[in-house]
């Protein structure tokens, strides 16, 4: 039995590892920031949703 072989890539060349390396890393870095960002939005709308709820819950309080 013969092992078929043309379904194997071609070997990338040096430089070509390097370009593919390059445009991963930007990706990831981009990625990176934007979930932190997402992060940074989400925990500023939660302090904002704790303390309108304190503020409520302070004024019920009251009367």
């Amino acid at each position: 039995m013969t092992e078929d072989v043309s379904y194997r890539r071609k070997p990338l060349t040096p430089e070509q590892r390097q370009a593919r390396d390059a445009v991963r890393r930007i990706e990831a870095e981009k990625a990176m920031r934007d979930h932190e960002e997402a992060q940074k939005q989400f925990y500023a709308n939660k302090e904002r949703l704790k303390a309108e709820r304190l503020a409520r819950e302070q004024a019920d309080a009251k009367g």
